[in-house]
């Protein structure tokens, strides 16, 4: 993803959530995506879609059932 695409991704999640704790951070090899993190943790893939002109953006994020424990 471009820098400009984190950049708002990361302002949008930070209104969100409302906390500065979260980033939008590009990933290494990959420029169809970018990730989410709360402070150094993993929250999930943030992949961009483009249909017939129009852009969005699907979060996807795996929760273990450990975690839920």
């Amino acid at each position: 993803m471009k820098p400009e695409e984190i950049r708002k991704l990361d302002a949008y999640f930070k209104r969100l959530f409302r906390t500065d704790k979260i980033e939008v951070r590009a990933r290494p090899r990959k420029d169809d995506s970018c990730e989410l993190y709360l402070d150094d943790e993993f929250l999930g893939v943030i992949d961009r879609i483009e249909d017939e002109g129009e852009v969005s953006y699907n979060l996807a994020m795996a929760i273990l059932d450990i975690d839920l424990e």
